[in-house]
């Protein structure tokens, strides 16, 4: 592999363009103006179209009537599962640069490490992963990369499997992206910020309207980011994105959309600390135990287009294609403490820190990822006899492929405590095993939400998916195995209706977790079926006016999990059983006019309760905390034209593997943590407003991602200042 070159720096060219761009986009000329607003333009238009969706029901600030994702046909206060809307006017308040963090806002959800091909965003969702379980708009976005939420109007975390909505996978939810989309209402809005970890990040939205083509639109998101991650100095992000939308005809029964989403980023990665007997390394987190050129390459483009018609008031058909393409290119060093003892980071006593040598485990992959798919879906509203029908049924074709290249690099050595930045990678790599996976998805459903009356309603949802996956491993030992898995997923639930704003619920849905799923299948998963789960979930909402209350308890059980047979560990059977008992509480809008509130608390007891490894017994899955909170608060006063906002993070301890390192009983635990934020904006005009963005103002160290053979410290304490501007 050949040395890195610098990526070229936009941030001074979008600095320099954004008032511009702004100020241009405002002064387009008035004919290529909507003459109605969001709202007159989709008064007349049914429930469930996607520019009715970013319209209707959805309040500024935080709280959130309505689902985004056109499948779900009830408000959310009916709908009987768990769902945590993250709006927009959260990410603005807290800043956000990072999915990844903006899901820390949401209770129940416990971040993890990446590792090898599987890079990006990972995280759990009730001690279940979820790597695999991005949507964007609905459709999968598989892809190994970091999302930046520049181009995000909300994302949607529906909790317990929602395979009849989405299909494979989706054990603990999945996380729905939802973009800002080209339509009526006008928008121009940019924001400048600045950070003490080095951060310069720009964002541009600008999006106009015309009568013409029975109401055009377009719009543009625009991003560029530089940045560090503060008390890590070797640590570095480059990414820049563009993100426009086209629409036509959005004034008709027949509307068309064009999204083009591209995100290109060139980091130095940051692999963390190591192990020693089971807890993290007692050294400065601010150790880099890379090389100085190492790198993570991603390159993602997403293609979507959409056309969809009504056929009158109660139908609606839509077709949604999509062409996405992930490259990713990799080199980074893993910090291991080998040969100290038979098992790797295990020291035995006595021997001092000072004397310890970390071995640099080289990672290095490259190649591309790719996903074609099209969903076809119809909506329709209709009544038989006194039950009114709300129906959404669909067929889903997807075609993934993976082509990853893997090499080789010998291992070199640094301290423990002074890790040595000076060394050169002088390494020849060697090829270590190329590899290619495609993998199909046929898959028709439907979902039905029945009303008995004002008080009753009934759901039902099934979905049936042919997976096949083929997997072709080219270098020696050369491999070629195929698999093929027909499986049904259910979902049923009763809810009980109190008063209109409210609803009691009982919820009961399946979801599986095929061996080729993600494209992942080896000569070791092939003959092994796949693994299922099954959730079911009580609770309870409540719209107090503009307050929300939720509140749901839950059990999930995985059955026949994937696990290595200890007779044979080149095998791999189905042996084992996980049990997640919880219980979940948030609270989301306006306490009063002036005080607001967003977050909650989740109780998750996860364990394993059967594995043919007698040591894994009674475990915590890896990555599965039994605390957390997330909770932020913020209070405006207007006279002043001051926000002023705070919140709080917690996670309990958690462990990076359900079963002990390898020749020990030792389980790797990291501390639970507790981190607080601060923020206050000043509204300078109706146009202007400067931000001031405190995280880890405690300046707490604590350990943000698990894996088992190394452990991410968090950001130390930092400040991001912004400013923003609308016309």
């Amino acid at each position: 592999m050949t040395s890195r070159t610098p990526a070229p720096d936009h941030t001074g060219w979008l600095r320099s363009t954004l008032g511009v761009a702004i100020a241009s986009a405002w002064m387009m000329p008035a004919a290529a103006r909507a003459q109605t607003t969001g709202d007159d333009a989709t008064a007349d238009r049914i429930p469930g179209h996607p520019e009715t969706l970013t319209v209707i029901g959805h309040h500024q600030g935080y709280q959130e009537l309505d689902p985004h994702l056109d499948r779900i046909t009830t408000r959310l206060v009916d709908t009987p599962q768990t769902i945590t809307e993250i709006p927009k006017q959260l990410l603005q308040d807290q800043n956000i640069t990072s999915v990844l963090d903006a899901l820390k806002s949401v209770p129940g959800i416990s971040i993890a490490a990446g590792e090898g091909g599987q890079q990006g965003d990972n995280l759990s969702i009730r001690g279940f992963n979820a790597q695999n379980d991005f949507y964007r708009d609905g459709m999968l976005d598989f892809g190994s990369y970091y999302r930046d939420p520049f181009d995000l109007e909300t994302i949607e975390v529906l909790k317990g499997p929602s395979a009849t909505l989405f299909g494979r996978g989706s054990t603990g939810g999945v996380i729905n992206q939802v973009t800002k989309s080209a339509r009526i209402a006008p928008v121009a809005a940019g924001t400048l910020s600045f950070g003490t970890d080095g951060t310069e990040r720009a964002t541009i939205d600008m999006g106009r309207s015309s009568d013409a083509l029975g109401g055009s639109a377009i719009r543009l998101n625009a991003m560029v980011n530089k940045a560090g991650l503060s008390g890590i100095d070797s640590a570095r992000t480059r990414r820049y994105g563009i993100a426009p939308s086209l629409a036509f005809g959005l004034n008709t029964d027949t509307r068309v959309r064009f999204d083009y989403f591209r995100q290109q980023s060139y980091d130095t990665q940051y692999y963390g600390i190591p192990w020693i007997n089971g807890r993290p390394a007692n050294v400065k987190p601010s150790n880099f135990y890379g090389y100085s050129d190492d790198y993570l390459r991603s390159i993602v483009d997403i293609g979507t287009i959409r056309v969809e018609h009504d056929f009158g008031r109660n139908i609606t058909v839509h077709d949604q294609i999509r062409y996405s393409s992930y490259n990713v290119g990799q080199r980074a060093v893993e910090p291991e403490l080998l040969g100290y003892s038979g098992s790797t980071d295990i020291v035995p006593a006595g021997i001092p820190l000072s004397s310890l040598q970390v071995s640099r485990n080289v990672l290095a992959l490259s190649g591309p990822s790719t996903l074609l798919d099209n969903q076809l879906e119809a909506e329709a509203t209709f009544s038989t006899w006194m039950l009114r029908h709300a129906i959404v049924a669909g067929f889903e074709v997807q075609r993934q492929t993976a082509d990853i290249t893997r090499y080789l690099y010998p291992q070199g050595k640094t301290s423990l405590l002074a890790p040595d930045l000076s060394t050169p990678f002088a390494y020849t790599a060697k090829l270590r095993a190329m590899s290619g996976s495609v993998s199909n998805d046929l898959s028709p459903y439907i979902n039905d939400t029945i009303t008995l009356d004002k008080h009753w309603q009934v759901l039902g949802g099934w979905r049936w998916d042919h997976y096949t996956t083929e997997y072709k491993q080219i270098v020696a030992p050369a491999a070629y195995v195929t698999r093929v898995d027909d499986k049904p997923s259910w979902r049923g639930a009763l809810v009980y209706k109190p008063t209109e704003h409210s609803s009691i619920y009982f919820n009961y849905g399946t979801s599986f977790d095929p061996s080729g799923e993600n494209i992942n299948l080896t000569a070791a998963t092939a003959r092994v079926a796949p693994e299922t789960s099954s959730t079911y979930e009580v609770g309870s909402k409540w719209d107090l006016g503009r307050l929300s209350l939720t509140g749901a308890l839950y059990q999930i059980r995985m059955s026949n999990v994937r696990e290595t047979d200890p007779n044979d560990a080149t095998r791999t059977i189905l042996a084992g059983n996980y049990r997640s008992r919880g219980f979940e509480l948030s609270a989301t809008g306006h306490i009063t006019p002036m005080w607001e509130v967003f977050g909650g608390y989740s109780y998750n007891d996860v364990v394993v309760v059967s594995s043919p490894n007698r040591n894994e017994l009674g475990n915590s899955p890896p990555n599965a905390p039994k605390h957390t909170v997330a909770l932020w608060t913020e209070y405006h006063i207007p006279a002043a034209r001051l926000t002023i906002g705070g919140g709080v993070n917690y996670t309990s301890s958690r462990t990076a593997s359900s079963l002990p390192v390898t020749g020990t009983t030792i389980i790797e635990r990291a501390p639970g943590y507790t981190t607080e934020q601060l923020m206050v904006k000043y509204q300078v005009d109706r146009h202007v407003s400067l931000q001031l963005n405190l995280t880890n103002i405690g300046d707490q160290t604590y350990y943000s991602a698990l894996h088992p053979t190394h452990i991410v410290v968090g950001p130390s304490r930092a400040a991001l200042f912004s400013i923003s501007a609308s016309l």
